[in-house]
């Protein structure tokens, strides 16, 4: 990745967006797009490519997981991410007063079409600029996703690998480069040795 990397997200910068987009117009919509970056690792341009029949079953029911094929992510890093259940709350509400075709997208315009990578990207920085977040842009929600899911990985009883083919990176390496490192994790480590 080259230039500076897009700041990680502190839990606190989290709960103050969330509160901060239940007052939007768009308050569904607004907080989905957040949380597929925040809770599912997603790129603007795979937020902005996520369509209903990824996400439900074939009776229209949410599923337990984003079916993310190869055409809505970079390169061919199509790949099935489990729905968190604060994200699954959201759809289930997004998706009750979405309007649905086959094959409409998630995310949408006020007019009802699709918003491209760059709205994504463009709404992301928005964001960020009216709650004050310096250093942040549309990757700031996957690189917490990483970094998140590295430091809680041996919890679940996994390993780095799982975080790597959860946000579609080709090379371990490119994974580990998003990882924010914890002082307080390299304090601790260095108490136990």
């Amino acid at each position: 990745m080259a230039g500076k990397q897009a700041k990680v997200l502190t839990p606190p910068q989290i709960k103050s967006i969330l509160t901060h987009l239940e007052a939007t117009r768009w308050a569904a919509r607004d907080r989905v797009i957040f949380l597929l970056s925040v809770k599912a690792g997603l790129r603007a341009k795979e937020i902005a490519s996520v369509t209903w029949p990824m996400v439900t079953d074939g009776q229209g029911t949410l599923s337990d997981a984003i079916h993310l094929q190869d055409k809505a992510s970079k390169g061919s890093s199509g790949r099935t991410i489990p729905l968190n259940r604060e994200l699954k709350a959201a759809l289930e509400q997004h998706y009750a007063s979405a309007p649905k075709k086959t094959g409409d997208f998630i995310i949408t315009s006020e007019r009802g079409s699709r918003m491209s990578a760059g709205s994504i990207t463009m709404w992301f920085k928005r964001l960020y600029e009216t709650l004050g977040y310096e250093g942040c842009s549309s990757h700031s929600g996957r690189r917490t996703f990483v970094t998140n899911g590295a430091k809680r990985i041996v919890e679940a009883g996994g390993s780095l690998r799982d975080v790597q083919q959860l946000v579609g990176h080709s090379s371990l390496q490119t994974t580990q480069r998003y990882i924010e490192g914890d002082t307080d994790a390299k304090r601790k480590l260095v108490d136990l040795i």
